[in-house]
């Protein structure tokens, strides 16, 4: 995590520099801003304090501030964006709907750290991709906007929705204890660059997950 996000974004920083580039559009995470309770009813705002609780949130927030001190030092431009968990065709087998995908066809497993009983907020990539179209044609610079899906679901659900999709029964998940640093909920309030540009998350997650698990069933079958 130090040599990618730290080390990775200083190097394409002092490049960005020598290339004497427009802009520098830097994408974070929702994970720099620690961990909600399950009851708040306050989502992660462009102004939450950052509260990163473990090594990848730490090395993304160090990369986060690093964007923003080479627009104070050197000019240049920026823009951070920082997005809830993506997800869609071509994900890494590793992620946890491909990964359910991929067991439950072999009928194997997926273990669930603590049961699965964590929240995320679900944003499909094409949704993402648009919203990062649609910063750069506006031209904005040294401006942060959330990018969110305004769909928060627990992972146990969604693996329910794999299985319930592809015909599987439940017994395919397992509960392993809580990974190390995990964090309990994350829910990001996109009404900034809703406001500025009237971006909104337009794929309904029933149907972006079923379509999901449709792209990864060709591949894999």
């Amino acid at each position: 995590f130090l040599e990618a996000n730290v080390i990775g974004t200083i190097n394409l920083l002092n490049a960005s520099l020598e290339a004497n580039i427009q802009k520098f559009h830097h994408i974070s995470t929702d994970e720099v801003y620690g961990s909600l309770e399950y009851e708040d009813t306050d989502l992660f705002k462009e102004t939450t304090p950052y509260d990163p609780r473990n090594p990848y949130s730490a090395s993304k927030a160090a990369s986060d501030y690093f964007v923003t001190s080479w627009n104070n030092t050197y000019g240049l431009p920026y823009i951070i964006t920082n997005c809830s968990n993506n997800y869609g065709p071509h994900q890494h087998v590793e992620k946890l709907i491909p990964l359910v995908v991929n067991n439950a066809l072999s009928d194997e497993i997926t273990y669930m750290h603590g049961g699965g009983r964590q929240i995320r907020d679900w944003l499909h990539v094409h949704d993402h991709c648009r919203a990062l179209v649609m910063i750069d044609e506006a031209q904005i610079v040294n401006e942060k906007y959330n990018i969110g899906g305004s769909c928060e679901m627990r992972n146990l659900d969604v693996t329910k929705m794999i299985l319930n999709y592809m015909k599987k029964p439940y017994d395919l998940i397992g509960i392993s204890h809580d990974r190390p640093g995990i964090d309990k909920r994350y829910g990001m309030d996109h009404s900034k660059i809703t406001t500025d540009l009237g971006w909104e998350p337009n794929i309904d997650f029933e149907l972006g997950i079923k379509d999901t698990v449709r792209w990864y069933l060709n591949r894999l079958t």
